[in-house]
């Protein structure tokens, strides 16, 4: 057990640092779209375009551009052997090993706490599928936390990968019940959030987020999950504008910008891993009054 959960932080490490290249490209890639909107791109945009490619670019340091070599890109170690600086131009890096960790954890915390049977080879796809979940629900929390947007591309790939997920699930068990139970937490948050957005003209909450909601039901599981994955996301968010608002001094007002996003994200992750025991515990309170 123990050289699994080794193997699998290591895995979610190296997640990690893949989340750090992906999130910078997209960011690079739609500032040059931004730029050349409405024009032709140039030889040199195009070229430039090229380097950014998820699959097909080298990586490299995101000030000098230089291509880095193979001990440049060690998670975390290269990261503190280079202490925090380019090994070709001598300025700051901008990815962390936060991703790198946060992954990591998240990786070997799935791992403990794995509500499903991880024997057999569907056990195991499950849970590899649901890693490919948490990276790109990662991704899209780092871009939002930056630059308060949820991109299209991000969002629709983690439709893909939670729709195959809760299948996966369903092929796992034997059973389209879990299949159906996702379905219509995902009906119900996007429902509810679309709702939202039309009534507020996207003030209360963005459309991003709207995007994103359907995929979100479809982790949390249930109608019961996706109502519980709300109420963290909202108790997160308002501990975090406290939070801000106490150490800014500055009151919280209608054009307070806060990402909703990275809220629902860590929401969805905490209510499909611990998401039974909480509504349990709380029925169980709620018998014990």
């Amino acid at each position: 057990m123990i050289v699994i959960a080794v193997f699998v932080t290591f895995v979610g490490i190296c997640l990690g640092s893949f989340v750090n290249a992906l999130v910078w490209r997209l960011r690079q890639q739609e500032l040059l779209s931004e730029k050349s909107e409405g024009k032709k791109l140039t030889k040199a945009e195009r070229a430039q375009l090229a380097k950014l490619s998820i699959t097909k670019g080298r990586s490299m340091c995101t000030h000098c551009g230089h291509e880095l070599g193979a001990k440049d890109l060690v998670p975390v170690l290269s990261y503190l052997w280079l202490r925090g600086k380019c090994r070709y131009c001598g300025n700051k890096i901008e990815d962390t090993p936060v991703a790198e960790l946060l992954l990591g954890v998240a990786a070997l915390l799935s791992y403990l706490f794995w509500p499903f049977a991880l024997s057999g080879f569907m056990g195991g796809a499950v849970f590899g599928v649901w890693l490919v979940v948490i990276t790109i629900l990662l991704a899209l929390a780092l871009y939002d936390a930056r630059w308060y947007i949820l991109p299209d591309q991000l969002v629709a790939a983690l439709s893909v990968a939670a729709v195959l997920f809760v299948v996966s699930m369903g092929i796992e068990q034997g059973s389209w019940t879990p299949v159906l139970d996702a379905l219509w937490g995902g009906l119900a948050i996007a429902g509810l959030f679309y709702l939202l957005y039309q009534l507020s003209g996207g003030q209360w909450i963005g459309g991003g987020d709207v995007k994103v909601a359907f995929a979100l039901g479809l982790i949390s599981g249930s109608l019961t999950g996706a109502f519980l994955l709300i109420f963290v996301a909202s108790l997160l968010g308002t501990l975090y504008a406290f939070v801000v608002s106490m150490a800014t001094r500055k009151p919280l007002t209608g054009a307070t910008r806060v990402p909703f996003g990275p809220f629902l994200i860590i929401a969805a992750f905490v209510v499909f891993l611990f998401g039974t025991e909480v509504v349990a515990w709380y029925r169980d309170l709620l018998l014990g009054l």
